[in-house]
């Protein structure tokens, strides 16, 4: 088997005759560009967006991708008027060159780690903005919260929207582990900055999409990958569970599928050390408690359970808003090799198909 990845096909097959590029830093677009091969990351002018592109610059350089910093504002309007105040206006010259210091002073921030850098600006809803250009970019960056300045909380919700609606994968970075990682040396560095990989399963196909990403991640960083899966536990359950479950055989059960995963993902990555873990406790603190030790942590946009079913609700904004370190978040869609997992099953597990 090979394991060249199918979204590199994917990218092949929809790459085509670009527009001209935007001129690089604090330029403007009129219409939304074509990401194509880019890392975008949203940038308010704000601490957290800056760690994210911090984070977005050291990964352009590790692929060997140009960066687009991308941000989006409402111009105010003021209808109200008195006997003396009149009606107000807004400086829009002002506002324009206030968010061309704002990209400049963001691009000087990266410029050691030498990616190319381009800059869109667009005005209207943020999420919208960064959703078109998932369409056809590689990577789409944010930080974990946004907060005032120039253009407002920019990434204040659009952190915890725009990954559950996004066509391409989403780090999001956390400002703590920012500041902590992503300084000048680190800048200036090509050393992974986390120790490891790790990717939640839950047996949903959108979790092993989310395996194949992890894999490739971990390739890319040159760092172990570690799939876990998470079992709640049962004590509040007990009460309406039949006496004769045997929680012991179910747990077994659960373990042989998760190394049936495993092996599966080591066919397409031989290369690559993959390991497991099987923990016990609650799915959502479990990927926390990873996040913690320093490691970039996996999962896809639905699922049934575990990880990723709750990913559009509450888990999954206890989940960014909790994380020590960055989160990449995976959306749902066809690759191929997912269709040979069958091929690895242990004993015909299918509930807990790993």
């Amino acid at each position: 088997m090979t394991d060249r990845p199918s979204r590199d096909r994917d990218r092949e097959r929809r790459r085509g005759p670009g527009r001209p590029e935007d001129a690089s830093t604090g330029s403007t677009a009129g219409d939304a560009p074509d990401a194509t091969g880019e890392i975008v990351v949203g940038i308010d002018g704000s601490e957290q967006s800056l760690g994210a592109l911090r984070w977005a610059a050291r990964e352009g350089r590790r692929r060997g991708l140009p960066v687009r910093m991308v941000t989006a504002y409402s111009l105010p309007v003021f209808s109200g008027s008195g006997f003396d105040t009149g009606y107000a206006t807004v400086d829009e010259a002002a506002l324009a060159r206030g968010v061309e210091e704002l990209l400049n002073d963001a691009a000087a921030q990266v410029r050691s780690t030498g990616v190319e850098l381009r800059a869109t600006v667009e005005t209207g809803d943020p999420s919208g903005a960064l959703l078109e250009l998932s369409r056809t970019a590689e990577l789409l960056v944010l930080g974990s919260r946004g907060r005032g300045g120039l253009l407002g909380r920019l990434l204040g919700t659009v952190s915890t929207a725009v990954p559950a609606h996004a066509k391409c994968p989403t780090g999001v970075v956390p400002l703590p582990w920012s500041k902590e990682h992503l300084g000048e040396e680190a800048l200036a560095g090509t050393a992974a900055l986390v120790e490891r990989v790790v990717v939640g399963s839950d047996g949903s196909s959108q979790a092993r999409a989310a395996m194949l990403e992890a894999a490739e991640e971990a390739r890319l960083l040159d760092v172990p990958l570690t799939v876990v899966c998470a079992v709640p536990p049962v004590s509040g359950a007990v009460a309406w569970m039949p006496t004769a479950v045997d929680f012991e055989a179910m747990y077994d059960d659960v373990a042989r599928a998760l190394q049936g995963g495993v092996a599966w993902l080591k066919s397409w990555f031989p290369d690559l050390e993959i390991g497991s873990e099987l923990a016990d406790g609650p799915p959502v603190q479990v990927l926390v408690d990873q996040t913690r030790r320093n490691r970039l942590v996996v999962v896809g946009t639905r699922g049934r359970g575990g990880f990723t079913g709750m990913l559009l609700g509450s888990t999954s904004q206890g989940v960014l808003h909790n994380a020590a370190g960055p989160v990449l978040i995976v959306p749902d869609r066809y690759d191929e090799r997912i269709e040979t997992r069958k091929d690895f099953d242990l004993d015909d597990v299918r509930p807990w198909d790993a």
